[in-house]
C-alpha cells in the first residue's frame, strides 16, 4: 500500500506515516502559496479534457478526476470548518472522516467536475481570507486529533497544501493515463 493512501482503517502509525508523507510533499513551499494557486494548476492540467476523460477513472476502483475535484471541494469544506474550530475555540476536536465512503456515499462518480471546481474555489476564497486574517497567536492556536496529536493551526494548514500538492500529482497522473 502507498504512504498516500490513507483508508478509514488504518492504524495509528499508517495515519502517522500518512500525514509526514503529506507534509514531505509541501518541503519548504509557502503553504499560502501552494493554496493560493491550486486552482489555476488545477485548470491548466485539465484544459482541453473532454467530459469523458475526466470521467474516467485511473483504474478498477479509482478515482476519475472529476471526483478528485468534487474531493478536494468536500475536503475544503471539512478543512474550513477545521480552521475554524481552531480559531475560535480551545483546543477544539478535530474530527477525521472516510474519504472513500464520502465518495462512494455523495456519488463522486456522478459529480459534475466544474460544479466541483466553482465549489472549490468559492470554498478556498473564503477559507484564504480568514487565513489572512489570522494572528501571529492564532497560528499556534492548537486542535486535538484523535491519531495526529494536537496540531497547530501553521501545522494544519501545512498539511491541507501538502493535500492539494498529493492531488494536484493524482490529476497529473490520471491525465497521463487516459490521453495514452
Amino acid at each position: 500500500m502507498s504512504v498516500f493512501t490513507n483508508p478509514a482503517g488504518a492504524t495509528p502509525e499508517e495515519v502517522r506515516e500518512y500525514a509526514r508523507a503529506v507534509l514531505d510533499l509541501l518541503g519548504k513551499r509557502d503553504p499560502f502559496e501552494v493554496l493560493r494557486h491550486t486552482i489555476k494548476r488545477l485548470d491548466r492540467l485539465v484544459e482541453g479534457l473532454t467530459p469523458e476523460e475526466v470521467a474516467t477513472p485511473e483504474a478498477p476502483r479509482k478515482w476519475s478526476i472529476s471526483a478528485v475535484v468534487q474531493h478536494l471541494a468536500d475536503a475544503e469544506l471539512v478543512w474550513g470548518y477545521r480552521l475554524r474550530s481552531v480559531m475560535a475555540e480551545d483546543r477544539p476536536s478535530i474530527a477525521g472522516y472516510d474519504q472513500d465512503r464520502w465518495a462512494s456515499r455523495l456519488q463522486y462518480d456522478h459529480s459534475n467536475i466544474q460544479e466541483a471546481r466553482d465549489q472549490l474555489a468559492v470554498l478556498r476564497r473564503s477559507n484564504l481570507r480568514i487565513m489572512e486574517l489570522a494572528s501571529e497567536e492564532d497560528w499556534t492556536r492548537t486542535g486535538v486529533h484523535a491519531v495526529r496529536g494536537e496540531p497547530t493551526l501553521r501545522v494544519l494548514v501545512q498539511w491541507w497544501a501538502g493535500h492539494d500538492l498529493l492531488h494536484l500529482r493524482q490529476v497529473d497522473r490520471i491525465c497521463r493515463v487516459i490521453q495514452h
